[in-house]
């Protein structure tokens, strides 16, 4: 699993942060979402997914490795 973000996307609700803190975080400046680490372990992975489900402006992306594809909450 890979993750991405969209900052210029990213409203700065910060669902992300709160769903999943050792993944993402949001700046302190414009309150933009920051990505901790963009492969997050085995243990990390199911919150890593659902913070990106429940991201408003849909600015994460999840990519699947193994060739199942990329997805994110808006089926990009």
């Amino acid at each position: 699993m890979q993750l991405s973000i969209d900052r210029d996307r990213c409203i700065g609700a910060g669902m992300c942060a709160l769903t999943a803190p050792e993944v993402f975080d949001q700046d302190a400046e414009d309150g933009l979402v920051l990505l901790r680490t963009a492969a997050p372990p085995p243990g990390l992975r199911a919150t890593a997914r659902l913070a990106a489900g429940l991201c408003p402006a849909a600015a994460l992306t999840v990519i699947e490795q193994g060739g199942t594809g990329s997805s994110s909450p808006d089926g990009r």
